[in-house]
């Protein structure tokens, strides 16, 4: 059984800075395309990072250069360190994992609070 379990969110002041952390298991790590995806309150949810197997990533264009997402196939954990965070990147954060053909894995989130 595939699960996704993410930590790290809570409270932090503008311009803070917050680790996630996406702990992978019952699946293919090396394989899988991850994904962050937040929820604003109110707000459908969006794509924030993406990291292929191949290493490469995309991120939306409200985040690049102030966050950054990471793999470490030896923990089969996903991370995404935020830094500069804004009260626009309060959320709740969902990790995913996607394969070719369509299989597609969602965490339970975690909630992050940017506010002074």
């Amino acid at each position: 059984q595939v699960q996704l379990v993410e930590s790290g969110g809570g409270l932090v002041q503008p311009g803070g800075s917050l680790r996630l952390s996406c702990a992978a298991s019952g699946m293919n790590f090396r394989t899988a395309a991850m994904a962050w995806y937040r929820q604003p309150p109110g707000k459908q949810r969006e794509l924030v990072a993406s990291i292929a197997p191949s290493t490469s990533t995309n991120y939306a264009d409200s985040v690049k250069g102030r966050f950054t997402i990471s793999t470490d196939n030896a923990k089969n954990t996903v991370y995404l360190q935020m830094n500069g965070l804004k009260p626009e990147d309060t959320a709740v954060y969902y990790c995913n994992a996607a394969y070719l053909g369509g299989r597609n894995y969602w965490g339970q989130g975690t909630q992050v609070i940017v506010s002074s």
